[in-house]
């Protein structure tokens, strides 16, 4: 079954030789050692075919400029007295330490990161779901959660996850996370993902959302050698995402006359082929309305590596 489908869970595995899970986690163990294939949080993938999930402590110390920056774009798209759900990761915990500023705000969310870095906003209100506590990232998942979500409406839903692809949308390594993540998903108007250069391209088990539900993704530029991260965001362009590339150094002014939070750094919105015709063109104006320099060198860049 895993060379047929790729990856398998365990649930299914139990209904299909008819025995119990705990007899399945047993042989499926067995057949990792063996080096058959690999395990994953509620299943099993062929070796080496899907990327694996860090912990917590490994996912913070990773990226952590280019998910500041992402970070900075995303809360400059959210509005006074907006309501919005916010999933678990550490690039959404980033997000919500700068909706701590946003007034009148309302944040569902099932992650304890993000109600912890909002606990102490005034101006904040934060709604949890109910679940089970998974203790790798610190969110609540299960049918509690799941259920919580059920007839909730908001305008917005923020969601990152374990890698992100043109062909299969975002995925993530846990069956459970993933559940939870499509029950935001369905109560938000638009889903914007937070994904930095490094999980673009990769693949993990479990999709949380398609490609054609994503409305918009805010990411860093990859490395001009990354041609895999630069053809990726071509192919979601391409198939209507709008792409938001967060820089990560300094000088650079907000997109489109955009105006961000106190305290947040620039964003530049990438003109790629394909996209919705909300984006901005991805020129930035100086002082005198005049194009940067740094503006035109960073379009090169970006051009070059839509040849690439």
């Amino acid at each position: 079954m895993v060379r047929a489908n790729g990856a398998v869970s365990l649930r299914e595995l139990a209904r299909v030789v008819q025995t119990s899970e705990v007899t399945v986690r047993r042989d499926v163990r067995a057949l990792e050692a063996e080096g058959l294939l690999d395990r994953r949080h509620g299943g099993a993938v062929l070796p080496g075919g899907f990327t694996r999930e860090s912990g917590f402590p490994q996912k913070s110390h990773l990226a952590t400029a280019e998910k500041t920056a992402i970070a900075d774009v995303a809360a400059s798209l959210v509005e006074e007295g907006e309501a919005i759900v916010v999933g678990a990761g550490t690039t959404t915990q980033e997000l919500a330490r700068r909706l701590a500023r946003v007034p009148g705000l309302t944040v569902v969310t099932n992650s304890l990161l993000v109600a912890q870095a909002l606990a102490h906003a005034n101006r904040v209100e934060v709604v949890m779901t109910g679940g089970t506590l998974r203790g790798s990232n610190y969110a609540l998942v299960g049918s509690g959660a799941e259920q919580s979500l059920q007839g909730l409406r908001v305008s917005r839903a923020f969601l990152s996850g374990s890698g992100l692809t043109a062909e299969r949308g975002l995925s993530t390594s846990n069956m459970l996370s993933a559940s939870v993540d499509r029950a935001l998903v369905q109560a938000a108007a638009e889903v914007v993902v937070l994904a930095d250069h490094t999980k673009l391209g990769s693949d993990t088990m479990f999709q949380t959302v398609p490609t054609d539900v994503i409305t918009r993704l805010v990411t860093d530029e990859p490395p001009a050698h990354d041609e895999r991260a630069a053809t990726e965001l071509q192919a979601l362009a391409d198939q209507g995402v709008q792409i938001a590339v967060a820089g990560t150094g300094a000088g650079s002014g907000p997109a489109g006359g955009d105006q961000l939070p106190p305290g947040a750094r620039p964003r530049r919105d990438v003109p790629l082929p394909g996209q919705r015709g909300r984006m901005v063109a991805g020129q930035f104006r100086g002082p005198g309305g005049g194009l940067a320099a740094e503006t035109l060198e960073r379009t090169a860049r970006v051009a070059d590596l839509r040849r690439r």
